[in-house]
């Protein structure tokens, strides 16, 4: 049986494929996804949209933990410049799991990561 975030109670107040990734981290047990994250109104930190933007975001991690192993499929830290001139690694395309593998493909890559866990969001306030 194959899961996309939105199944996943942790995520479903997210929508991934206009997120940004801002940075990816690797450590021994876990993958970390520095993210701007575009928060839909299901979230509790959802607010309207601030003036000149499309919808809400809130900077924070999509984190994996307890993971067993990373397989990069590919991997691309080619960095994308906004009008504003901010710089990401573009955006997470998909994240679909089967049988405790985590596919995670967008413009910075694929990897295939296993954990006994479903990932988490958690996010962070930024000063306006």
């Amino acid at each position: 049986m194959t899961r996309d975030y939105t199944d996943f109670p942790e995520l479903s107040h997210l929508y991934l494929e206009d997120s940004y990734v801002l940075k990816i981290v690797e450590g021994p047990t876990e993958l970390r996804f520095f993210l701007e994250a575009v928060l839909t109104p299901g979230s509790p930190d959802y607010h309207d949209p601030k003036q000149g933007e499309q919808y809400c975001y809130q900077n924070g991690e999509l984190i994996f933990l307890d993971v067993r192993s990373v397989k990069w499929v590919a991997r691309s830290m080619h960095e994308y410049r906004d009008a504003t001139g901010s710089e990401d690694l573009g955006n997470i395309d998909s994240l679909i799991e089967r049988d405790g593998i985590y596919e995670v493909e967008g413009d910075w890559g694929r990897v295939e990561i296993s954990s006994a866990r479903d990932p988490q969001f958690i996010g962070r306030s930024a000063p306006d």
